[in-house]
């Protein structure tokens, strides 16, 4: 009989080790408790939380610093359109001398000054000499200089190359910064997919080594009771393949919160040298209190959320911007090329008064193909390109739209989730408990005890599953919503 009794204090005392009765809080509560079968790491334990990771992700992954780089693709590329109105000095020297005659010594230099639309200033300078110059050329001994101005009056003048350029320069620096935030948001998503992935391995193995050691003091407790006659040899044997089969449990689960690690190291580069985390690193206990706020989703809703303000159809709208401008321009190539060209002439470039109406160089020329073919099909092709791009952004829009509204529904069903298997959490340690007062009262047995400790382990790991797929859920609502956190 006391051996009975010193059995019933054994298994009582195993109860709070195991924490039956108590659950963890709905995921709808901002602050959690610990799950009190999760053991604390040892004191030497370094935590990395999830704010601290996302940061280093943002600021040295590599993909991170590419997103970045399409920030200074898109200064470039402007700063290579604005050079399309960039003042040119052009010269133009020709010599020729034979048998000691100089057959001409020709210089004609010319400053343009092009502007955004299709007009042109220019300034020239001409110095011929020579034997045999065409007379066209001949001018006074010290030059001729001239000052005028080229004008497009149909094609270029509304719209040409150069604008066009810029244009899309412009459309294309801010259409760099949507998809650096597009860039960045993704390698952010997958980052906090393996962190989530890392911290339910985690869990998941002190959950299997605090069973384990139970199972371990269990075992002794059994193979003592049985070496002082009060339990059977079977009991020691089926206590054995309980204690066994939680230090697999527990083995397994090591190896994949190590292989975890090892997958969340990929994103943890400093000064573009990547880092593996030591075995000692484990991440931070509850983070339900922590993803919305360092994701920057917090308060976000399906009734607040505007589709036209994503970064992708952002995006695709400037996209489609740059192809507009592309139709203009290859619209504007149907007209002819008409072109005018004025310039005052004076010997003495000093002398402003010199110039006058009556001396002046002017012409004019024009051209245009005769069936256009060639234009009409850039144009065209143009529109084409253009539709295809609307359609793209109206199937787009759709897709954004039904994945979020999906997100939302995960959301809401998880929390309700969280609820069950709360309940079968606590209801399953209740089962436990009584199984374990019955046997140690001689009404049940061990092996009734280790399917109702099994019931347990399962529900836990359970409610460990429905946590990780809400984290989840968070982490594809950021995704699909485009965020771009300011404050990592």
């Amino acid at each position: 009989m006391a051996l009975k009794n010193n059995l019933l204090v054994l298994l009582f005392a195993l109860g709070p080790f195991l924490g039956y009765g108590q659950v963890e809080q709905p995921l709808s509560r901002k602050q959690t408790q610990q799950n009190p079968v999760v053991q604390e790491q040892a004191v030497d334990t370094v935590f990395m939380t999830f704010r601290e990771f996302l940061g280093y992700v943002k600021q040295h992954h590599p993909i991170a610093k590419q997103g970045n780089l399409l920030l200074d693709e898109g200064q470039a590329n402007l700063l290579r359109a604005r050079g399309g109105f960039d003042p040119k000095i052009e010269a133009d020297y020709a010599r020729k001398d034979f048998k000691g005659t100089e057959y001409y010594d020709e210089l004609n230099a010319v400053f343009k000054i092009p502007t955004y639309y299709g007009v042109e200033f220019k300034a020239a300078v001409e110095r011929n000499e020579g034997s045999f110059l065409n007379p066209r050329d001949n001018v006074p001994q010290d030059g001729l200089y001239s000052a005028g101005i080229s004008v497009n009056l149909a094609q270029g003048l509304l719209i040409n190359e150069r604008m066009a350029t810029l244009q899309q320069a412009k459309l294309f620096k801010q259409q760099s910064l949507a998809e650096r935030d597009l860039v960045v948001n993704q390698i952010l998503y997958d980052a906090s997919v393996a962190y989530f992935e890392w911290w339910r391995a985690a869990r998941e193995a002190r959950i299997y080594n605090t069973f384990n050691q139970n199972a371990k003091r269990r075992l002794d407790a059994v193979v003592r009771s049985y070496q002082a006659g009060a339990l059977a040899v079977i009991d020691t044997v089926e206590a054995s393949i309980a204690a066994d089969s939680r230090a697999l449990s527990y083995e397994q689960a090591l190896l994949q919160m190590r292989n975890s690690r090892l997958e969340l190291s990929n994103f943890i580069w400093l000064n573009d040298i990547p880092v593996e985390l030591r075995e000692s690193t484990y991440p931070e206990n509850e983070l339900v209190g922590e993803v919305d706020a360092t994701l920057e989703i917090m308060g976000m809703s399906l009734d607040g959320f505007t589709v036209e303000n994503h970064p992708k159809l952002v995006s695709m709208n400037l996209k489609i911007d740059q192809l507009e401008v592309e139709r203009r321009l290859k619209a504007n190539k149907l007209l002819p090329k008409l072109t005018v060209d004025y310039n005052f002439i004076t010997p003495e470039w000093n002398e402003f008064n010199a110039i006058t109406n009556s001396n002046y160089k002017a012409g004019l020329s024009f051209s245009v193909p005769i069936f256009l073919r060639k234009e009409r099909g850039d144009l065209q092709l143009a529109k084409f390109k253009l539709q295809n791009a609307r359609y793209d952004i109206i199937s787009q829009e759709l897709r954004i739209q039904t994945k979020v509204n999906a997100v939302f529904n995960d959301l809401e069903s998880y929390e309700r989730q969280q609820q069950f298997i709360d309940n079968i959490v606590t209801s399953s340690s209740t089962m436990l408990i009584a199984e374990e007062r019955k046997f140690s009262l001689g009404d049940s047995s061990l092996f009734l005890v280790n399917s109702r400790e099994a019931k347990l382990i399962e529900s836990n790991l359970k409610q460990l599953e429905i946590r990780l797929k809400w984290l989840n859920a968070k982490a594809k609502l950021f995704n699909s919503l485009a965020v771009m956190p300011e404050n990592l």
